[in-house]
């Protein structure tokens, strides 16, 4: 009898189908594990994500990885197992509960569209189920997102103490207040990550989040690349030269020297 899959667990397959096809060449390179995961969120509901773990049995350094506007994309699994190789234990989550936009205005209306609280309760409950797994360190745990993932980062910074890295990559409607960051920057360090022509993110925004973060105290980090605008940070250019590879390089290395990676390492 076939198994008729759960339209969240479909989308996620068409994900992982679309990333092999698209990537032979990965395919047949030496790869982290990858499974389709599963947990709940509070209100029950099962929420898909994609987990990429590095090979071996050591604890590692849990990632929150949270998409773009499009949803859980073949592009951010690529990215998943990009870090994964780096040796951390990455959960790209699925904020719209398994769909997946196909044009802006499909995007558009998945990002207004689904209820800020219920994709703060599912990153919250996605926190939780990684910092438990038993392959991840949950003393050591890190957030980073894209866009409207980037921004999600950043809110999940605000809420979950324990993070001890936290990345946004191009995120909007960056905090403004320092009453506003809550548990963002007491613990552990935050990289901004932006371009120089991201017309959506003023220079004002930003300055705004470096002044918060100062009156934090945190350690912060910002970057600035010249000559891009938003979303330049995508899995077929990082092997390129140019700002994505550096930008990438980076948030690696933030990662790696705010979070480590295999214990003993």
């Amino acid at each position: 009898m076939r198994t008729k899959l759960s339209p969240s667990a479909a989308a996620l397959a068409a994900v992982f189908l679309l990333f092999m096809l698209a990537s032979p060449a990965l395919a047949q390179a030496k790869k982290p594990e990858r499974a389709n995961v599963s947990f709940p969120a509070p209100d029950g509901t099962a929420l898909g994500a994609y987990l990429a773990l590095p090979p071996g049995s050591a604890a590692r350094p849990g990632i929150v990885m949270v998409h773009e506007w499009w949803g859980l994309s073949a592009d951010i699994a690529a990215m998943a197992d990009r870090l994964a190789r780096e040796g951390f234990a990455v959960l790209a989550v699925d904020a719209y509960r398994g769909k997946l936009a196909q044009t802006a205005a499909e995007a558009g209306a998945l990002r207004s569209g689904t209820p800020a609280a219920q994709v703060a309760s599912d990153l919250d409950a996605a926190y939780a189920w990684l910092s438990r797994h038993p392959r991840v360190d949950g003393s050591r745990m890190g957030a980073l997102g894209f866009c409207f993932g980037g921004a999600q980062a950043m809110l999940l910074g605000t809420r979950q103490a324990g993070l001890g890295a936290v990345a946004t990559l191009y995120g909007t409607g960056l905090i403004q207040e320092e009453s506003a960051l809550g548990e963002l920057g007491r613990r552990g360090a935050v990289l901004g990550i932006f371009g120089d022509k991201d017309a959506g993110i003023p220079p004002a925004q930003r300055q705004g989040f470096k002044e918060a973060l100062a009156a934090r105290k945190a350690r912060y980090a910002e970057t600035v690349y010249v000559g891009v605008g938003h979303a330049f940070v995508k899995d077929e250019e990082v092997d390129k030269p140019g700002p994505a590879r550096q930008a990438w390089a980076q948030v690696v290395a933030f990662l790696r020297d705010e979070l480590g990676t295999a214990q003993g390492q």
